[in-house]
């Protein structure tokens, strides 16, 4: 019996949370409604949330399209495969559909969403939001929107960015080190390149940072 009542309080505990989370996103879509009223406060987080991650998303997608290259071609060599005529588009397929997007969610993750937390937590416990609450002011609408808006918003330029660095990244090691050169890297990204790609790229960081600011 005792088993079964902490499952239910386990059960209660994730349904609560979840109703909390659905509550928030709707009280966040009513607020849509002001957006143009509470502009600055938006444009405010978009530059947090994004120029202030650009620096770190650069390193890291640079870095990431550099081993990409590398492992690629030692997977391909390993199967007594060029890699030459197929590397570009393999790396340039892989950043864009999965790597770029992923990777820049996990900086955003964790540079944003611990922020949000510790900001929002810090406002709740000097009763920054109760004095809010007091004047009148909704905490959802002047804190939660302009972030949830600035994430779904910054993120895909962010991958972007990411993804441009990450296929530079390659490059630079498949010419260095492989002895391709440009016109076979990028010839061989472009022949299998789809713009459908890129906008579902842009979909997927556009959910984790609605997902991150949610949660944070």
């Amino acid at each position: 019996m005792g088993l079964l009542a902490r499952v239910g309080d386990g059960v209660t505990a994730a349904l609560e949370e979840v109703g909390d989370v659905a509550r928030l996103m709707a009280g966040i879509v009513r607020s849509l409604g002001r957006l143009w009223r509470d502009r600055v406060l938006v444009v405010d987080q978009m530059a947090h949330i994004g120029v202030g991650s650009l620096p770190l998303v650069l390193v890291i997608g640079v870095f990431t399209g550099a081993v990409a290259a590398w492992q690629a071609s030692y997977q391909f060599s390993g199967m007594g495969i060029s890699a030459a005529p197929i590397i570009g588009s393999a790396v340039t397929r892989a950043i864009i559909l999965e790597l770029g997007p992923v990777l820049t969610g996990i900086v955003i993750a964790g540079r944003v969403g611990a922020s949000i937390a510790a900001e929002l937590g810090t406002m709740r416990v000097t009763e920054q939001i109760d004095a809010l609450e007091t004047m009148a002011i909704s905490p959802v609408r002047y804190l939660a929107m302009p972030r949830f808006l600035a994430a779904v918003v910054m993120m895909p330029i962010l991958d972007i960015f990411a993804v441009t660095v990450a296929i530079f990244g390659a490059f630079l090691v498949s010419h260095l080190f492989l002895d391709i050169s440009a016109g076979v890297f990028f010839g061989s990204a472009q022949r299998f390149f789809r713009i459908s790609d890129v906008f579902g790229s842009m979909g997927k960081t556009a959910v984790f940072g609605a997902i991150t600011a949610l949660m944070g």
